[in-house]
């Protein structure tokens, strides 16, 4: 499949991919990754192997895109990282209530 990243053609087989991300060790994700096998890799280091060009050189958007088209799962953040979702924090009188074992509505 012909996919354009960093302005660059590139024809692209899941097959390819497979072969070019085989022996390469997956850097820890901090970001959207991609899931490659059974390994999950972040984006850029994607991107960086398989056009072998700068990461600086194209967007993460542009090699998820490619990649989902491909059949590649897609992911936009770890699942650690979406599983630990902001507390909100209780008001004086809703902290009250709870300890009282009432609802308060504030």
């Amino acid at each position: 499949m012909r996919c354009v990243i960093a302005r660059f053609p590139f024809d692209l087989t899941k097959s390819g991919v497979l072969e070019s991300m085989k022996g390469i060790k997956p850097e820890p994700v901090t970001g959207e990754s991609v899931i490659i096998g059974r390994r999950h890799y972040p984006v850029k280091q994607v991107g960086q192997v398989i056009t072998r060009q700068d990461r600086r050189d194209f967007s993460a958007a542009e090699v998820l895109r490619a990649m989902a088209k491909l059949g590649f799962t897609c992911r936009t953040l770890p699942e650690a990282a979406a599983a630990a979702s902001p507390v909100r924090e209780l008001s004086p009188l809703q902290r009250a209530s709870a300890m009282l074992g009432t609802a308060a509505s504030a």
